[in-house]
């Protein structure tokens, strides 16, 4: 079982955000930086399918050179393999970024045993957007199912359940050539909450599956998984940039009420100012 898994760098929040001065980007300077949440259990959902199942578990991300320290955490976490898309800084929309993974998935086909599952992050953690998966599945001509919660893998070659057949995706608007031919090994029964209730999806593989935080509980990496990874070689490539016709205007901070506390003094010293604040409040007759 081949499996990749889409990550991206995200910055840590976990205090005020500042804004560049041209209120374009989020200031980071001053910022750790790590894996969205939601792809963080994608990993750990990959590595529990290929612990169960054997197989291979690939990370890749599209992002600065610093991106590769993200790749080592997933390389960490159990994945055997890193690809780092590397690009120049600048932020790329949805568009672009799911060209850049789908000319990477179709070069993986290529060299080799291409991609049975691919996983993603419902949502980045940073932007909030919903499109990169979605955009790559339908390329790809796979089928694609979002705000998973629950995912069960079965395989069914090898053992008298069913046959190998070799398939073609078709081919997406624009003739870029439909998806690289897969063997059809294994069905997948995807769960996610809706309403109250909740769905259950069933589709042969390959598929794209984009898993929401609490799928499961990630793992904290071992210090041999550390050593690994540190070790491990990471392969690049440089997608060319392109503008995918979305402008960004401005960003803006939403309003929060602003706490402030004063210190009136230190014991008897501050008796004075306690007793003019309550007067001053109407609490004191």
């Amino acid at each position: 079982m081949e499996i990749g898994v889409c990550v991206k760098r995200v910055p840590m929040v976990g205090g005020k955000i500042v804004l560049t001065p041209d209120e374009q980007e989020v200031d980071t300077r001053f910022s750790g930086f790590t894996i969205s949440p939601h792809e963080e259990c994608a990993v750990e959902e990959a590595v529990q399918i290929t612990e169960g199942l054997g197989g291979t578990v690939s990370v890749l991300t599209l992002g600065p050179p610093e991106a590769a320290d993200q790749l080592r955490e997933a390389l960490a976490l159990g994945a055997k393999r890193a690809v780092l898309l590397e690009t120049d800084g600048r932020e790329w929309g949805p568009i672009a970024t799911a060209e850049a993974i789908v000319a990477e998935v179709r070069r993986h086909a290529a060299d080799g045993p291409g991609y049975d599952l691919l996983l993603c992050g419902n949502e980045a953690a940073d932007t909030g957007d919903y499109q990169v998966g979605v955009r790559v599945a339908c390329a790809l001509g796979w089928p694609c199912v979002t705000g998973i919660k629950n995912l069960e893998i079965t395989e069914i070659d090898g053992s008298g359940l069913g046959p190998v057949t070799e398939e073609w995706g078709p081919e997406p608007p624009g003739g870029s050539g439909g998806s690289p031919p897969r063997a059809s090994r294994a069905t997948a029964r995807a769960r996610r909450e809706y309403r109250g209730g909740e769905e259950t999806f069933e589709f042969g593989l390959p598929a794209v599956i984009c898993v929401k935080e609490g799928i499961n509980l990630p793992r904290y990496p071992s210090l041999p998984g550390r050593l690994r990874a540190k070790r491990a070689t990471i392969e690049r490539d440089e997608p060319r940039w392109r503008d995918d016709g979305l402008r960004k205007r401005i960003l803006r901070v939403p309003a929060t009420q602003r706490k402030q506390a004063t210190v009136l003094g230190t014991g008897a010293d501050g008796v004075p100012a306690l007793v003019g604040v309550l007067e001053e409040w109407g609490l004191l007759p």
